[in-house]
């Protein structure tokens, strides 16, 4: 077991010291591979193996195919060698003879290393063995490898490595391409689903003039042509809503977002959110569009709507609604209905050992009860919705029932993925609402910058339709997709702290 102990520094550097010897060496018989600008590719790994897997044993096909990507073994066993060669595509072997290749191709080809890039030609054949295989007939060295490939660059001890060296990561675990792949496959598939139903993909500013009253913390930076400070984008919603305003009925963004806040296996200081917007519909409207995109999303990525996250069977073919008052009855027993003043519930709360919110009046406290009782009972998808008004300050109250808004949020696996109002739509409501955000928040932080956003005042008083909105992490939908642990291992370049600290 020799080959899984890790190297030392002084092997890797003798290692290194060796290939930069190499290089120097190529150099000055006038082979050096930095100065070749291209290679003609006319096949994949992956495709060739498809293309001949009837091949018997031992069959020529008379296919010759140019192959380029990374050298990942080498077998030398006198006048001829095998080695593989790792493509866009997946690995193949190669079968270098020196009869067919020449002399001094051949001693060339002996001393490349594991992890240099080659360029080679050759015809498709099957070995004795069974292997679809390459018979070298040329071979090129395009890019020297100046670092030795680690031996062993997974499991727990190394995963802040494979963070930090993502490169190295997709060289030595090619699986993890495979989670990018599907994320990028999902981001196609939303986008196609939304295009679909007529919502136009917009950009709207990073960049933003001035702190909002939100309680997510900014990361501020400084134009200097301008002299002004300014904040990244906590979120899309507000610029978005200003065109529905506009008259751009249906609109959505994949987003970029920042917030100067902690991290743990769910949250990153960056991340990506699509929020989208739809004139002349509601929030039911949104639970609509949510499930039959999620439903999708899981048999184009997953090839079913059963998939498994983290051990769990997670059915995406049935959706739970609930209101939180329903959930709550549902998992403590506890019905808000008999709840007359704040007391009640307060003497309730207490009764279940619930946790007091700060200002405890009955809509805060069954949020307390959720968060109890209900959140970490949802495995499978489930819509929760009708939430009290004190802890949805930006959605709008129903008209039936104004100490509600019309607003839900979904969960799988006990983690909430996405949150969904009717818009509201009544500028001096707004104003209002953010005046008291602000006020709240410089009570909580006095040396906070935040401010109300009045253009966006202005903007609803010329009159924004009824309009339903969502937003949702497209991160957490990639872990669950791909049955990821962490949102690092969806992100190719997670934050992370420098190694000197």
């Amino acid at each position: 077991m020799e080959q899984n102990k890790p190297q030392t520094e002084q092997e890797i550097s003798q290692q290194a010291a060796v290939r930069r010897q190499k290089l120097a060496d190529l150099c000055e018989a006038g082979h050096n591979p930095f100065e070749i600008t291209k290679y003609a590719q006319d096949a994949y790994s992956a495709d060739l193996k498809q293309e001949f897997a009837d091949l018997p044993a031992e069959a020529e096909t008379g296919k010759i195919v140019s192959l380029a990507g990374r050298m990942m073994s080498k077998r030398v066993m006198g006048k001829a060698s095998f080695a593989h060669l790792r493509d866009q595509k997946g690995d193949i072997q190669i079968f270098v003879k020196r009869d067919l290749l020449g002399d001094e191709a051949y001693a060339a080809f002996k001393k490349l290393d594991i992890g240099d890039i080659i360029g080679v030609k050759g015809e498709v054949f099957r070995t004795k063995m069974g292997e679809i295989s390459v018979r070298i007939s040329e071979l090129t060295l395009l890019s020297k490898s100046l670092l030795p490939l680690p031996e062993k660059f997974h499991g727990l001890t190394d995963r802040e490595a494979r963070y930090r060296q993502r490169y190295v990561d997709l060289i030595v675990n090619p699986e993890v391409k495979d989670t990018f792949v599907k994320r990028s496959l999902i981001l196609k598939e939303i986008r196609a689903y939304l295009d679909e139903k007529g919502f136009l993909e917009v950009d709207t500013p990073i960049l933003t003039p001035f702190e909002i009253g939100a309680s997510a913390r900014p990361f501020y930076t400084h134009h200097h042509t301008l002299n002004l400070d300014m904040v990244l984008r906590i979120e899309t919603e507000l610029y978005l809503k200003r065109l529905i305003v506009g008259g751009m009925d249906r609109v959505y963004e994949v987003g970029r977002i920042f917030r100067n806040e902690g991290m743990d296996p769910k949250h990153n200081p960056e991340f990506t959110t699509i929020e989208l917007y739809q004139a002349f519909t509601d929030f039911h409207g949104m639970m609509d569009l949510v499930e039959e995109m999620y439903k999708r999303l899981a048999l184009k990525v997953c090839g079913s709507l059963e998939i498994t996250y983290q051990g769990k069977q997670i059915d995406m073919g049935h959706w739970e609604r609930l209101t939180m008052v329903e959930a709550v009855k549902k998992y403590s027993g506890v019905d808000f209905n008999d709840w007359k003043t704040d007391e009640d519930a307060i003497a309730a709360a207490k009764e279940h050992h619930v946790e007091l919110p700060e200002v405890p009046t009955k809509g805060a406290i069954l949020a307390e009860f959720f968060d109890a009782f209900v959140e970490d009972k949802l495995i499978q998808p489930t819509f929760i919705y009708d939430y009290p008004v004190e802890i949805s300050p930006l959605a709008k109250r129903k008209p039936n029932d104004p100490a509600f808004t019309e607003r839900f949020e979904y969960f799988i696996d006990c983690t909430e993925y996405g949150n969904a109002f009717s818009e509201l739509n009544d500028p001096i409501d707004q104003k209002a609402r953010f005046e008291r955000q602000v006020a709240e928040r410089k009570a909580i932080e006095p040396d906070c910058k935040a401010q109300v956003d009045y253009d966006y005042v202005t903007a609803l008083e010329y009159g924004l339709p009824p309009t339903g909105g969502l937003g949702f992490g497209v991160d957490r939908l990639v872990m669950l997709l791909t049955d990821s642990a962490s949102i690092r291992d969806v992100l190719l370049f997670p934050t992370m702290k420098p190694i000197d600290q």
